[in-house]
């Protein structure tokens, strides 16, 4: 009896011939600079592996801890494989630098307020030398006023907009830079905005010149959706502290929750003292059951990234090709897993995300809508079928209903998921005439 061979592919999940072979026709163009990401990636996972390595990482790391947590080895284990990487094993004798990495630290927005309400004090000012931050920041410092903000504590607040979103206003830096200022905050990744994301050597251009200006002043880095993106993390650079999402990049997929903190002792300890209690510190909080997924998914997060990061390359490449401004473009060195694509009108946006969320592992048959979310000056929509609520490393794109219409697709556990999701964003836009067909060819 013959057995004729059916090939499962993209076509089954309703992905057109031509949408199909122009994706193909992009795929092969990009082949060198695919080869360049998965260069990165296996540098960074050997690094990865020299830490666990160089810390001891045993069976015993896995241990459940509960109640409060007293002597948890695997934590303790697990925040000195971070502390190792971040700094890249910079600090021999474990005299500089410390890590606080806690699934008791709900999101990337709760690391950033964690840091700044512990390392800033009523009469100190904080400033930004990249312009506003993103949006969720806004209600922690103040811009928005809400209760337990740093202005509410009298912390103030000043900032250099970059000029045209890309470069560094140094003689508004000079100016702003006063003897308040007692922390500078600079966001790696663009946020909602049309500005763009800075490479690590853009980052330590920056710490020279504020350092040449006023030494002493403390540097934090919002590190999300940076992570094993380059060669080097911005602890190389200078900065004191980073900070950053476990269900971002560095948990791999695996991490349910939690966020990190790596950098300076003394910046570590105060933080540590605000997210449970002055006096205890890193002394307490239970683990859970925690480490095995954040130690495996820290493992996996190099490679993990390079999918999202190819995913995000593929989809720059795809709608420049059809005329749509993107940013990054692929000329353009990478420093974070997010690729914004200005779709030009509300529909387009709503198709983009629909495609999205129907190639999801979980939830592809919701079809996402906008919605008030809070935090947010405008409806945003939202596609994420993530097995991790919020998981913006799981393969997701959202973005504010404002002019011009412009989208943030991040993440891709795997590059052939990552791959069917940009293809079914440019079928659903197909399907609906929302960029010229002929472009295809």
């Amino acid at each position: 009896m013959d057995i004729k061979e059916e090939i499962f592919g993209y076509e089954n999940f309703g992905i057109e011939r031509p949408v199909l072979s122009f994706g193909e026709r992009v795929e092969e163009a990009l082949f060198e600079r695919f080869k360049s990401i998965e260069k990165i990636a296996e540098i960074n996972s050997l690094k990865v592996l020299h830490s666990l390595q160089k810390n001891r990482v045993s069976t015993e790391c896995f241990s459940v801890s509960t109640g409060y947590g007293y002597n948890d080895y695997g934590r303790d284990t697990l925040e000195k494989v971070y502390r190792d990487y971040f700094s890249e094993f910079l600090d021999p004798d474990n005299e500089k630098y410390d890590a606080l990495v806690r699934p008791q630290i709900t999101c990337g927005t709760h690391a950033l307020a964690l840091a700044l309400l512990s390392n800033l004090r009523p009469g100190d000012e904080l400033f930004s030398p990249v312009g506003q931050p993103y949006d969720t920041l806004l209600d922690v410092i103040g811009i928005n006023p809400t209760k337990g903000s740093l202005m509410e504590y009298g912390i103030s607040y000043a900032e250099s907009p970059l000029i045209d979103g890309r470069y560094f206003d140094f003689d508004d830096i000079k100016k702003k830079l006063n003897d308040r200022t007692a922390l500078v905050t600079i966001q790696r990744s663009r946020g909602y905005g049309a500005r763009k994301t800075l490479t690590v050597d853009e980052i330590g251009e920056l710490i020279s010149f504020i350092r040449g200006i006023k030494p002493d002043v403390r540097i934090m880095i919002d590190n999300c959706y940076g992570e094993f993106t380059e060669l080097h993390e911005p602890l190389f650079v200078g900065a004191d502290l980073l900070v950053g999402s476990l269900i971002k990049n560095p948990g791999g997929g695996l991490a349910p929750v939690g966020g990190y903190l790596v950098g300076r002792k003394d910046m570590i300890e105060n933080a540590a003292f605000r997210l449970t209690s002055p006096g205890l510190g890193k002394e307490v909080g239970a683990s859970l059951d925690m480490t095995r997924p954040f130690m495996q998914g820290f493992f996996l997060a190099p490679e993990i990234t390079k999918n999202a990061m190819k995913t995000a390359v593929f989809a720059g490449e795809c709608f420049s090709r059809l005329g749509f401004t993107v940013s990054p473009a692929n000329d353009e060195k990478r420093s974070d897993i997010i690729e914004s694509i200005d779709l030009k009108s509300p529909e387009a946006l709503i198709a983009f995300c629909e495609g999205i969320q129907a190639a999801a592992p979980v939830d592809s048959f919701v079809v996402p809508e906008p919605s008030y979310m809070p935090g947010y000056a405008d409806d945003v929509i939202m596609a994420a079928g993530a097995f991790v609520q919020g998981s913006s490393i799981e393969l997701s794109a959202d973005g504010p209903l404002r002019e011009p219409f412009r989208v943030f697709l991040q993440g891709g556990l795997t590059w052939p998921s990552g791959r069917l999701g940009v293809l079914m964003a440019l079928q659903k836009m197909y399907e609906r005439n929302l960029y010229d067909k002929s472009l295809l060819c």
